[in-house]
């Protein structure tokens, strides 16, 4: 197979997860089951191709699927690591962007600022892949979403508890979950909710494919009866001076055996990893048989490759 499918709609960027229809996640599932189950008919589906991934910040899953995805299609990837030089400071972002331009295919950024992707975006005829930032995670909220629906077989209606931090994951699970018609429930400390805007959006884009979306202060009550339940670290990549003090707000929003007690006798657990072991879940939940966070890490790959296709195709 040398090219996307025709039926699939295709789209110049991946900035914020916003630029996908429902129908478009729909297709890019499909494709990406195709992805998984058949490897071998995209071997040199994007051949010739090359990435540039710029990373602010250290990244395990992210680098390695980008890296893996296009090398198993045939194309290359360069990495520039920008972990002690931020983007815009050696030169100007519209000027790294230009450059990339004629070198690569796409660009892959993960960065400390939303604005950064963005403007990477503005400045580049290459397609842009938001690899993390500090508003959105949409490449790991597409695969959280494939892993479900995978288990389940149908995300219309599924019911997921997302129990911590309004953050970047949390952003990209609204915007994705709302698109797909699944059920999400946010529970968070009172000032540390998602967004509002992207929780006006999250509702739009529901009431067209009949999700729901509910911002809690409870863990229980967001927990009762789900099938699926979703945590992050409690202070991101650039939030560490504020580790302490949130670890002591966030303390009642560990999730533990006791919280997955609540939920659906066949719920599973998600988080994006790294996790912090002991404190927003316990050893006893990551590592038990609901646990399906090496999955979702698995697919990361089939996923962004599927998004590599769309994007590049």
């Amino acid at each position: 197979m040398n090219a996307v499918p025709a039926t699939l709609t295709l789209t110049h960027d991946l900035v914020t997860g916003t630029e996908f229809a429902p129908a478009q996640v729909r297709e890019l599932f499909h494709l990406a089951a195709d992805i998984k189950a058949r490897p071998d008919r995209y071997r040199g589906a994007l051949g010739g191709r090359f990435l540039a991934l710029i990373f602010e910040k250290p990244s395990l899953r992210t680098r390695v699927t980008f890296e893996i995805g296009i090398q198993s299609m045939g194309g290359g990837a360069v990495f520039l690591d920008h972990t002690g030089t931020r983007l815009g400071e050696r030169e100007s972002i519209k000027d790294v962007a230009k450059n990339l331009d004629r070198w690569v295919h796409a660009i892959v950024a993960r960065t400390f600022e939303q604005r950064v992707v963005e403007e990477l975006a503005l400045h580049s005829a290459s397609p842009v892949i938001n690899a993390l930032s500090d508003r959105f995670h949409p490449c790991q909220a597409l695969a959280d979403f494939f892993t479900l629906e995978e288990r389940f077989g149908s995300l219309r209606g599924l019911k997921l508890a997302y129990v911590g931090d309004g953050n970047n994951v949390c952003h990209s699970l609204l915007i994705a979950g709302a698109r797909l018609g699944a059920h999400i429930r946010v529970a968070t400390p009172e000032g540390y909710e998602p967004d509002s805007s992207i929780i006006a959006e999250a509702r739009r884009a529901a009431k067209e494919t009949r999700g729901r979306i509910e911002i809690l202060h409870d863990p229980a009550e967001a927990v009762a009866g789900v099938q699926a339940v979703y945590t992050d670290v409690w202070a991101s990549m650039g939030q560490e001076t504020e580790a302490a003090e949130r670890a002591r707000i966030f303390a009642p929003y560990q999730v533990n055996e006791a919280l997955m007690a609540l939920a659906a006798s066949d719920a599973v657990f998600l988080h994006c990893l790294p996790a912090h072991r002991g404190a927003e879940v316990t050893d006893a939940v990551v590592d038990s048989p609901r646990s399906i966070v090496y999955d979702e890490a698995e697919n990361r790959l089939h996923v962004q490759k599927a998004i590599l296709l769309m994007l590049l195709g």
